[in-house]
């Protein structure tokens, strides 16, 4: 083993993590596992940890170098882990130098293990092409863009991020072509929050007009997608770009986070319930088929039962098909954890209604697709997605077709073609 890179968290995480694998193999470190973590919430923490405290058990000879959101946030605790060799921050670890100074401080014995810059102080991003990922995946993620200039109360990650900052345009363009060139059928557009995407470039480019360039410029590029967005960012230009590209896949995953408009104003957010339903209308009258999905909160703290039926009443609102659930986590720092906190059981129960939820507007919308025609991009030789990001079951296929398949029918978690 020379590098092992695992992931926790976002697909920014999945795309950072092939960087470090190429940077840190190329600096000489050989017996090193790296995490890559996620301080999303206190469980996600934890599970870096257990990964932690576990690889050490079964590979006790192995380096073991802590970096992402949690490693920025939380340096002093990992660093005090006896399994833990070295500590990375979250800007540094998309750096050569990082990489090469481990190796060396491993070399030398060093008991220095915090090697984490101020995150706030990071201004500008450097384009990262990864010319080829790992495995041959049909489907990869280019970062455009990092960091949050918006201060959600419950939220940690600008502290693990920095301030927003983007890739310009032709940096972005040049990777897709790389990747498609070279057969990548899909690429995802991915940062921390996207749709502030060139708000500190020159000009002020905004997403939808990086989208349309991509198109425009990259004709090879068979399938475009996005991941989260946040509604109240959305430009014209993206929307125009929804409404009119075939090759930018009709399904959004939004940052709703609640339903309540008291909740929704002591989280901080921009946008109000009304403006969250209405903006799923008009995105499912530029393109009638489009997926949503949407990641929403279980309670918040102050959340009555009152204001968590607003937030589940919204998946029937919003029509969406898939839910991502997080139960309310205290994250130190933030001015959510000093608020009146809601009961651990009442948040299981809510979490647990709002996947229920989730689950039965899925099985809805497989039930919908049945005697559709879609075209299906090929993940592996049993399993390919929809233009949706429907799962859909197959056999035989090559990985990377995009296969136009007739649906038959579903099982409850995949559809059949």
């Amino acid at each position: 083993m020379a590098v092992e890179v695992i992931t926790f968290g976002c697909r920014l995480n999945a795309f950072e993590s092939e960087v470090i694998a190429r940077k840190a193999g190329a600096a000489g470190l050989e017996q090193t596992i790296v995490i890559n973590s996620c301080a999303v919430t206190n469980e996600a923490v934890a599970q870096a940890r257990q990964s932690i405290r576990r690889l050490k058990r079964e590979r006790p000879d192995a380096r073991i170098v802590v970096t992402g959101c949690a490693a920025q946030t939380q340096a002093e605790m990992f660093a005090a882990m006896r399994e833990v060799d070295r500590v990375i921050g979250n800007d540094d670890k998309m750096r050569n130098e990082a990489w090469r100074a481990t190796r060396k401080a491993f070399d030398v014995a060093s008991e220095q293990k915090i090697a984490v810059g101020d995150i706030m102080a990071v201004r500008e991003m450097a384009p990262h092409l990864v010319d080829g990922f790992r495995h041959g995946l049909p489907r990869v993620f280019v970062q455009v863009q990092n960091g949050c200039d918006h201060r959600c109360s419950f939220c940690i990650i600008p502290f693990g991020r920095g301030n927003s900052r983007s890739v310009p345009m032709g940096p972005v363009v040049d990777q897709v072509r790389t990747l498609a060139e070279r057969g990548h059928a899909e690429i995802v557009l991915t940062g921390v929050d996207l749709t502030s995407y060139g708000a500190d470039l020159p000009g002020a480019p905004g997403l939808g007009g990086l989208v349309k360039q991509i198109l425009r410029h990259v004709p090879e590029l068979k399938r475009l997608r996005l991941s989260s967005i946040d509604s109240i960012e959305a430009d014209s230009d993206l929307l125009d770009a929804i409404a009119g590209e075939a090759r930018l896949m009709p399904h959004l995953h939004l940052s709703l986070q609640s339903g309540d408009d008291l909740i929704l104003k002591r989280m901080k957010r921009r946008h109000a319930r009304g403006h969250a339903i209405a903006f799923c209308q008009q995105l499912k009258r530029l393109r009638p088929d489009i997926a949503l999905g949407a990641d929403i909160i279980a309670g918040f703290p102050t959340e009555t039962e009152e204001m968590f039926a607003r937030s589940l009443d919204l998946v029937e609102e919003c029509g969406l098909t898939f839910l991502h659930v997080f139960p309310y986590s205290p994250r130190p720092g933030t001015p959510a954890a000093r608020m009146p906190q809601v009961a651990s059981s009442a948040i299981k129960r809510r979490a647990k209604q709002l996947r229920a939820a989730g689950e039965a507007a899925l099985q809805k919308r497989l039930a919908a697709e049945v005697g559709a025609t879609r075209d299906v991009l090929i993940e592996s030789d049993r399993l390919g997605r929809t233009e949706h990001y429907l799962p859909v079951a197959v056999w035989g296929e090559a990985p990377g077709a995009v296969r136009r398949l007739a649906i038959s029918g579903h099982n409850g978690a995949q559809l059949q073609a």
